[in-house]
């Protein structure tokens, strides 16, 4: 199936590359989605990474190990927040994430994943980097969420689980966010989920090539412009919108 964004939507704002702590990263994408429902916000794609280092929970994840409140990172305790997108957990530490808030005239929610996810195969295309989607139909019994890739995950050619998505919608208007594997330390997601850790996204761009995180989000952007067929107008968020931002979100953390 395909469908585009509402025609009006032509121009989004690009929010620049933001580290901050868990709680604060998953309240600006609530309140981003919720003011573009509202008609009060145009549509925006953004970057950003975690400090500390963190594990999201999905909206419906109900349990989880008791002995994640004990790992820590560098001598700081893993931040637990719940993200307000399905899914299974996620472990924060040398990834990065994006996120994109639009309307969209389908209900169709695969449809809805292609759509979004066709930025990151043309980006990481042009980083020299082939990804396909993943086969599952849905999560297997873990609370890994690179454990499995359904049809919402991006995978290398070789099966192998590198970027993973997650949606949260009210009525046209839709939250997409996903975290891309960039260099995950292997001993601490061995001992966040007892499994082997997943693959470096990095190993898979040739040498001759960039691997900083500012070449990857600009490869990113150019592909979003190109794929959505938009203009991106960067603009940080103003001490005003911190304001509304962080007086009025529910704090996720455990």
């Amino acid at each position: 199936m395909e469908f585009s964004c509402i025609a009006t939507h032509d121009t989004w704002r690009l929010i620049p590359w933001l580290e901050a702590s868990g709680e604060v990263q998953m309240a600006i994408d609530s309140w981003l989605l919720e003011q573009h429902r509202l008609g009060k916000h145009p549509p925006t794609l953004r970057f950003y990474t975690w400090q500390p280092v963190a594990i999201s929970l999905g909206y419906h994840q109900q349990d989880y190990p008791e002995y994640w409140h004990n790992i820590t990172w560098q001598g700081k305790q893993l931040d637990i927040v719940r993200r307000a997108t399905g899914g299974n957990a996620v472990l924060h530490q040398g990834d990065l994430t994006y996120s994109v808030v639009t309307s969209l005239n389908s209900g169709n929610r695969r449809a809805a994943y292609k759509y979004i996810c066709q930025f990151l195969i043309a980006g990481w295309r042009s980083l020299g980097v082939e990804l396909e989607y993943g086969a599952s139909k849905e999560y297997r019994g873990s609370d890994n969420c690179f454990a499995s890739a359904t049809e919402a995950d991006l995978v290398t050619t070789e099966g192998v689980k590198v970027i993973g998505s997650a949606q949260l919608r009210k009525r046209r208007a839709i939250l997409q966010h996903g975290s891309m594997m960039l260099n995950p330390d292997a001993k601490l997601f061995e001992e966040v989920f007892k499994q082997p850790s997943p693959s470096n996204i990095l190993d898979l761009i040739p040498r001759k090539c960039d691997r900083t995180i500012v070449t990857i989000i600009e490869a990113l952007t150019k592909a979003a412009i190109d794929c959505f067929k938009i203009s991106l107008i960067p603009q940080p968020l103003s001490h005003r919108e911190w304001q509304d931002i962080l007086s009025n979100h529910s704090l996720l953390r455990y």
